[in-house]
């Protein structure tokens, strides 16, 4: 446990650093737009906030950890399994560095069970991870949660290998 926080801290220091060195090359740029014309010049600066301006483009990052936007679930299980716990830490780290920017977090289940067991499965799956998050730093404010159990699959099939695909929860900025 203290690995994992220590690893969380680590990795909210080094988002914490880039996201600073991000917003004070961007920072005048912002600001001189903003004051040219407050119209046009502001929707494309995705905001009022610098921290949101240089957040969102490590959102877009393929080499980021944040580019995982899915993890996966075992059978009947809301457990999150060892090797997605990087992504929930980098994603509570994200969060807990830019504060002003919100998530939604989905969860779905594959198709064995009645539509209410697997819509409450689902939303154990995104609770899960939700309370992951807070307890490494994330506003419980800054997530929400949908549950869709099995009503919108990733794979059409009848098999484990569908199936497996299916037991998941989305993360969507």
């Amino acid at each position: 446990m203290i690995r994992i926080l220590l690893l969380c801290l680590a990795l909210g220091a080094t988002l914490s650093a880039c996201s600073s060195k991000s917003a004070k090359d961007q920072g005048a740029a912002v600001e001189d737009k903003s004051g040219g014309g407050a119209g046009k010049e502001g929707a494309q600066t995705y905001g009022a906030g610098e921290e949101k301006a240089g957040g969102l483009a490590a959102l877009n990052d393929p080499d980021s950890p944040l580019s995982v936007r899915t993890v996966y679930f075992d059978y009947d299980s809301s457990d999150i399994l060892p090797e997605y716990r990087g992504t929930v830490e980098a994603h509570a780290a994200f969060l807990a560095a830019n504060p002003t920017v919100n998530m939604s977090l989905e969860g779905h289940a594959d198709e064995r069970g009645s539509r209410e067991y697997n819509l409450a499965l689902g939303e154990r799956r995104a609770q899960s991870v939700k309370r992951q998050m807070v307890l490494l730093g994330a506003s419980a404010q800054q997530i929400s949660i949908t549950s869709y159990g099995e009503e919108r699959p990733a794979v059409e099939g009848h098999d484990e290998s569908a199936w497996s695909q299916n037991r998941r929860v989305e993360f969507l900025y």
